[in-house]
């Protein structure tokens, strides 16, 4: 990784750390948040998925409207350290700790890759 595509993960990493915590603080299940990226074709190849507990979670968060607030935090967050998502929906996914362990035996390195 060169000196300038360090600097831009650096700051994706900065803005969805934020973005995280905020998030932890606001769902209930809510756990953390992951991202990868081909730098090449930025930020069209950035791809953040959110991980909750469990499909009760996840389903309990769609159903309070909750998913549109989190996805308002990537965005503004992202926005802050100058990087601009046309329609952040495209690139935020969501997933289970549950849903890991039932399909990847908890092997999220595994299952981010399959996906």
């Amino acid at each position: 990784m060169n000196k300038t595509t360090k600097k831009l993960d650096n700051n994706v990493v900065k803005a969805l750390t934020i973005a995280c915590e905020l998030a932890k603080q606001e769902i209930v299940g809510f756990e953390w948040l992951t991202h990868s990226a081909n730098y090449a074709n930025f930020p069209g190849s950035l791809v953040i998925t959110c991980v909750l507990d469990n499909q009760q979670s996840l389903d309990a968060m769609l159903a309070n409207q909750q998913e549109q607030a989190l996805l308002n935090h990537i965005q503004q967050q992202l926005l802050k350290v100058g990087i601009l998502l046309k329609n952040v929906k495209r690139h935020v996914f969501f997933d289970t700790e549950q849903a890991c362990l039932l399909s990847h035996n908890g092997d999220w390195k595994r299952r981010l890759r399959a996906n």
